[in-house]
């Protein structure tokens, strides 16, 4: 055998393993069915923007060791994810703070803004039934009709009255005037783009790009030792018990002639009528500065084999079904399974390196 390990999916995971492998003294294959590394995070060039072709990809952790790991290969700029919603063309700042609650009731006071949320929040006893009554619960009526109900219909394709309340464990409500999306304390974009990172961390190992592992498995592994499975779990097994659920996206990209369409990097469209979630300005992330601005639409559409999954439908059955295929996995010999894909986890990327850095800990030495 040629490889110590054959590497499934040149994404996060994968790359971070195939570093780490190295790393260890092992030699790693990484195939990947796709034209090009690094999964959703690729991201192409445009005349001189850099568009990221899967949706926008704002790294952000509290994770130190996450932190400094990242920045061995790549720094990182100032960006700050501070979206905004536009509802029929009113404009609200999220997540929901005081300037949110000043453009919606004229509140300038934390404890105004907890009066009205409280006059309007669900007090019925028991545990919600779904997810609208899980919102008004958490939020009030006025920002989940504005801010949540059309978005979430449009992302999970069905009413929020038919979704579970888990979808939104919880809402992000902050009685101070921060724009700030996250609470994290690291944040920012690769100056030198998320291709760097993927670059540095697979170049060591050999890639193959446009090679389908499942349509050549018997041939591949036999290449390697053990084999690190990234895609999809059910894929691996034939859909032996069935499909897993998710939704999909599908993007529509565009230049367009002016230097600043939306004065933002992402605007969510809150209305159940527009029919995309988001509109994305992919130069605002770096600070360009461009005559020309190139723009994405992001449209939640539905999943099917062969197109790519996104966000797993984390329901009960689902979860059933994964536990079935996770039975099958553990008892595999040779094969490792890690990643969103293959752990049925919608993962930031923070915890997919960590998740990655954890298994490295397990089967690698000096890891």
């Amino acid at each position: 055998m040629k490889y110590d390990y054959l590497i499934v999916g040149a994404g996060l995971f994968g790359s971070v393993f195939a570093h780490e492998a190295a790393e260890a003294g092992r030699s790693c294959l990484v195939v990947d069915r796709r034209s090009h590394p690094g999964g959703n995070l690729y991201c192409e060039t445009i005349g001189d923007i850099v568009v990221h072709r899967y949706g926008a990809h704002i790294f952000h952790t509290s994770d130190k060791e996450v932190w400094d790991y990242v920045n061995r290969f790549v720094s990182f700029n100032r960006y700050t994810n501070s979206p905004v919603a536009n509802f029929r063309g009113e404009i609200y700042n999220l997540p929901f703070n005081m300037n949110t609650f000043y453009r919606l009731w004229g509140c300038a006071t934390p404890q105004e803004a907890k009066e009205i949320i409280a006059g309007q929040q669900l007090s019925s006893a028991g545990e919600p039934g779904n997810l609208e009554e899980q919102a008004i619960r958490l939020v009030g009526r006025d920002i989940y009709e504005k801010l949540v109900k059309g978005y979430t219909e449009k992302q999970w394709g069905r009413p929020c009255g038919q979704l579970p309340p888990f979808i939104i464990k919880r809402l992000p409500v902050r009685f101070t005037y921060d724009n700030n999306y996250f609470d994290d304390l690291y944040q920012g974009i690769p100056v030198e783009g998320y291709n760097a990172l993927i670059g540095k961390l697979l170049e060591k190992a050999e890639l193959r790009l446009d090679c389908d592992y499942l349509a050549n498995r018997a041939e591949l592994s036999k290449t390697a030792r053990a084999t690190l499975f990234t895609g999809c779990i059910d894929a691996f097994y034939g859909y032996r018990f069935g499909p897993l659920e998710y939704r999909s996206l599908r993007f529509e990209t565009e230049t367009l002639e002016t230097d600043n369409f939306q004065g933002n990097a992402v605007v969510n469209y809150t209305d159940r009528e527009t029919p995309y979630t988001r509109i994305i300005e992919h130069k605002h992330f770096l600070f360009g500065k461009q005559p020309k601005t190139i723009v994405t639409k992001e449209y939640p559409a539905p999943w099917h084999t062969g197109r790519e999954p996104y966000y797993p439908v984390n329901n009960d059955e689902n979860q059933a079904l994964y536990r079935r295929y996770k039975q099958l996995a553990g008892r595999e010999e040779g094969v490792l399974f890690g990643g969103r894909l293959a752990e049925y986890s919608y993962y930031d990327m923070d915890k997919t390196i960590a998740s990655a850095l954890s298994l490295c800990r397990r089967v690698l030495p000096h890891s």
